[in-house]
C-alpha cells in the first residue's frame, strides 16, 4: 500500500483525516521546525530489528525518551538495532524518514510487532507520516486505532515512563 491507496482506504472505511503537505522531514527536530499549528499527538516512529530476525515498530510521542536497554529487558526481546533500509522497504514500505504505523498494513506475514505510547491515547487526535515523509496526517486516535485493528494487526500499549506493557 503506498499513500495514495491509504488515503483512499482511510476514506473509504469512513474515516475523515486532514493532511498537510510539506518538504520532506527525517527527525523530529526537522518536524518541529515545519509544523505550524497541527494540532494533535506528534509521534516518532522507530522500526528496530533483533538478532532473530523479529522485528519491532515503536510509536510515541515525540518527547518520549527511550533507553534501549530497559526497553529490550521488560520485553525480553533480546538486543535491538535499528532495521536496515531493505527491510523497511520490504516489510513496511517505506524509506527512511518515513517510518509510519501505517506501513504495517504491507505486513502481510505480521512480522512486525507494534506498539503504542500509552500517552498517546491521550490524545483526540494523533499525527503519522501517509507513508511519505512529505506529508503528515491528522486522524483522531481512536479512529487509527480502529483502522490499525481492522487491518489485523494488533496494538499493544506500552509505558515508557516504567517499561511496562499495558495490554496485549
Amino acid at each position: 500500500m503506498n499513500k495514495n491507496k491509504l488515503l483512499k482506504s482511510l476514506l473509504k472505511n469512513n474515516i475523515q483525516y486532514k493532511i498537510y503537505k510539506h518538504n520532506a522531514l527525517f527527525t523530529v527536530e526537522d518536524s518541529k521546525k515545519m509544523r505550524g499549528k497541527i494540532k494533535g499527538a506528534h509521534t516518532k516512529n522507530l522500526f528496530f530489528k533483533n538478532k532473530k530476525d523479529q522485528f519491532f515498530l515503536f510509536s510515541c510521542l515525540e518527547s518520549t525518551k527511550i533507553d534501549l536497554k530497559k526497553l529490550q529487558k521488560s520485553l525480553n526481546i533480546g538486543n535491538i538495532s535499528f532495521a536496515k533500509e531493505k527491510y523497511l522497504n520490504s516489510l513496511l514500505n517505506v524509506k527512511p524518514g518515513a517510518v509510519t504505523p501505517f506501513g504495517l498494513i504491507n505486513d502481510l506475514d505480521c512480522e512486525i510487532e507494534f506498539f503504542l505510547d500509552y500517552k498517546i491515547i491521550e490524545f483526540k487526535e494523533v499525527n503519522f507520516h501517509p507513508m511519505e515523509n512529505t506529508s503528515t496526517i491528522t486522524i483522531k486516535t481512536k479512529q487509527f486505532i480502529e483502522f490499525i485493528q481492522k487491518n489485523n494487526k494488533l496494538v499493544n500499549i506500552y509505558n515508557f515512563d516504567n517499561y511496562t506493557l499495558i495490554n496485549e
